[in-house]
């Protein structure tokens, strides 16, 4: 579309806004050459209005930047943005139609034009996160996919461990996903968010947004879906040496511990742990990939594009019984209940609020034990019949016991 389209675009909303009662000066400031950036981040429209520091020439870098993610058009126009300061001279004002939050605008404000554009990158990352909290399974990974069939790899690592330089070099030849977060819907499909990709610069100094245009990226295929899931382990060589890169697959239990802490909202997914338990059966298992040059990564990744054998199911479910509720009699024991359970290889994975806890060898019966509440000695009677009674059982399950109460597994009356 072109610059005179743009403003023919804004123009025709002004008009209609402004004869609706919008502020006079709001109206005059977007006449005089300020643009909307209208961009689309996982389903959610966002609208972008430029402080009065930022020039046409920083707004097109943007516009550039965000192109991959053009919207359709502003869902509301965003009120002005906040006037410079002099610690703070680049601001800009963002609008967006929420489904879940009130408000639907925040502003931004910053100490340089790469300082608010990267803030701007990570707020709509967020706002766009907590829209789609219980509908997508959201992965912190950047994603890349076969431009022949649409299979996507996402990459899972923390922030600064190399997922976007992972996403620059293979997307040099795959379809660019993301380098941020890979959204999944319950189908296997995967939402693109082809955002600008945050480089790092000089140490302390802002990432800077660069456009996968910029650094000629391949684009995402039609309709991509999840084909594998890996994990980036990053390792520096030893001196003078060049390490190949390793691929291996993890047992079922190490890949959900790993992913949960690299997911966004997942405990907000119906039965979050079966769903993710799903997940990982469909695309064949979690991999491990441990490198040191992500120039290496596209060999070592080339089979994980191609179509997996489904993982037979190892797991099994652990909240069918609805555990008791009411008071505990002061001294018993009564496990909490959790937002979802699931056993894996004899372990017992438990979803609380805010972590997973891995029970493992006399945890599990500790569990099924608890379902209504139970007196100590009772509880120690029945894990005994279930692990044998060797001399020191009644302290092991005493130990045990206190240390799931400390991690709110289980809950004791008269506490």
């Amino acid at each position: 579309m072109s610059g005179e389209d743009n403003n023919h675009g804004v123009d025709s909303q002004l008009d209609w806004d402004f004869s609706s009662g919008w502020d006079a000066r709001l109206f005059e400031d977007l006449r005089g050459g300020g643009e909307l950036l209208s961009v689309d981040v996982l389903g959610t429209q966002f609208a972008i209005r430029w402080g009065r520091s930022v020039t046409l020439e920083q707004q097109q870098s943007m516009r550039s930047a965000w192109s991959r993610c053009a919207g359709a058009g502003a869902p509301m126009l965003p009120p002005l943005a906040k006037e410079p300061t002099e610690s703070l001279p680049y601001s800009a004002s963002v609008s967006y139609l929420s489904q879940t939050y009130d408000g639907g605008t925040f502003p931004l404000q910053a100490a340089s034009f790469e300082e608010l554009a990267e803030n701007l990158t990570s707020r709509l990352t967020v706002a766009a996160i907590l829209e789609n909290a219980g509908e997508l399974m959201m992965l912190h990974a950047c994603g890349v996919a076969s431009p022949e069939t649409g299979a996507v790899v996402a990459l899972v690592a923390k922030s600064g461990t190399g997922k976007t330089t992972a996403a620059s070099v293979l997307a040099g030849t795959y379809g660019y996903v993301t380098d941020e977060t890979v959204a999944i819907g319950p189908d296997g499909s995967v939402v693109p968010y082809p955002k600008p990709l945050s480089v790092k610069q000089g140490p302390g100094a802002p990432k800077r947004q660069v456009g996968p245009d910029e650094l000629g990226l391949v684009p995402v295929p039609a309709k991509p879906f999840i084909q594998s899931i890996v994990l980036l382990n990053r390792v520096e060589p030893d001196k003078g040496t060049h390490q190949e890169p390793t691929l291996h697959q993890l047992p079922l239990a190490d890949g959900l511990l790993a992913l949960i802490p690299d997911s966004s909202s997942q405990a907000e997914i119906d039965e979050p742990l079966q769903s993710l338990c799903r997940l990982i059966d469909r695309v064949g298992g979690v991999w491990q990939v441990t490198y040191s040059e992500a120039g290496d990564l596209p060999a070592a990744l080339a089979p994980l594009f191609r179509k997996q054998r489904r993982s037979k199911p190892v797991w099994e479910t652990r909240t069918a019984e609805e555990p008791e509720s009411g008071a505990i009699p002061d001294g018993w024991i009564r496990r909490v209940e959790p937002k979802d359970a699931v056993a894996v290889d004899g372990d017992l994975l438990v979803m609380l609020e805010a972590e997973i806890v891995r029970l493992s060898g006399i945890g599990p019966a500790i569990w099924e034990a608890t379902a209504s509440a139970v007196p100590l000695d009772r509880l120690t009677e029945q894990i005994g019949d279930v692990h044998g009674r060797p001399e020191d059982y009644r302290a092991a399950v005493a130990a045990a016991t206190g240390q799931l109460i400390a991690k709110s597994v289980l809950e004791q009356g008269g506490e």
